[in-house]
């Protein structure tokens, strides 16, 4: 029996064990990546205006001084803008990927974007005309600012759709299998919260001692919490030394590090406490002296 009893302590401790190791992942992926909040918090970090500045230098020439000069301006005018319409995509894209929206519709009016561009366009050039502008009437100045205007029109739409009937189909079925994927997620995350309940009631019940049972869920605790904390810290140590390395545009290079690292905050925290309690667990094995029998006590 005591044999049967120590194979059945070993395996619902080991089950305990890969229980909490699984239920970190989770729950740092529901405190986090899958967390709406999390991200927007996140992105709010970013230098929007750096990012959005890449990405214009890929699609309009600036060759010439004043299409950057009319570049900041317009970023500057409108980073408030740009983080709510960001927020606003984030939060839509989160409410159909958790099924909180049957249907994927997003639509985002660019024309404050037009329209700034254009006049931070316009404003620059009759401040600094380029070269060949020199000496020439207003109505050539003019014409030239139209043609940019008119360029401007063509290279950003009036309004930007994302919807189920814009999608590639391959697009849309993976967006399909990611939710499909989150919602796994999900149910794992009541799944080991129940499991791990059991898991601790058992091992309680198995042991039938205070001693007993809080040495035993102490050690699990105290061996998972301490392993876990110290792969934490070296895995920060290591985002912080081996990232930089790599080529990123300057927008990220302070940003991603620190975005690794509040990914792994919810796991830290969750592996130090249970360390905390493991060590706590374990000095209370130790201090508790169950009480006599009162025919004992009495003799």
């Amino acid at each position: 029996m005591k044999l049967l009893k120590g194979l059945a302590l070993s395996l619902l401790s080991f089950l305990l064990f890969l229980s909490l190791s699984t239920f970190g992942i989770v729950l740092t992926l529901n405190y986090t990546i899958l967390n709406p909040d999390f991200i927007v918090s996140e992105l709010n970090q970013l230098d929007i205006s750096s990012m959005v500045k890449d990405l214009f230098s890929s699609q309009i020439p600036q060759d010439e001084p004043y299409v950057a000069e009319a570049i900041d301006n317009t970023l500057a005018d409108l980073e408030p803008w740009i983080r709510d319409q960001m927020q606003d995509t984030i939060y839509s894209g989160y409410d159909y990927l958790l099924r909180k929206s049957q249907h994927l519709a997003l639509e985002i009016s660019l024309e404050p974007l037009r329209d700034s561009l254009k006049d931070n366009l316009r404003e620059a050039i009759l401040q600094s005309p380029p070269p060949e502008l020199e000496g020439e009437s207003p109505t050539v100045i003019e014409l030239y600012i139209s043609q940019i205007h008119q360029y401007v029109e063509e290279m950003i739409p009036p309004r930007f759709e994302l919807n189920e009937n814009s999608l590639d189909p391959e697009v849309l079925s993976q967006l399909m299998e990611v939710k499909e994927a989150i919602g796994y997620v999900q149910l794992a995350y009541r799944i080991l919260i129940t499991l791990i309940l059991l898991l601790i009631l058992g091992i309680i019940l198995m042991q039938r001692q205070v001693k007993g049972a809080s040495r035993e869920l102490g050690i699990i605790f105290t061996t998972y919490g301490a392993f876990e904390y110290v792969g934490i810290i070296i895995a920060k140590h290591l985002i912080g030394t081996q990232l930089p390395q790599f080529g990123m545009p300057s927008a990220f290079q302070d940003w991603l590090p620190q975005l690794l690292k509040d990914i792994l905050l919810p796991l830290e925290i969750f592996s130090l406490v249970l360390l905390v309690v493991g060590i706590a667990l374990i000095i209370v094995s130790f201090l508790y002296k169950p009480r006599q029998p009162a025919e004992t006590e009495a003799l």
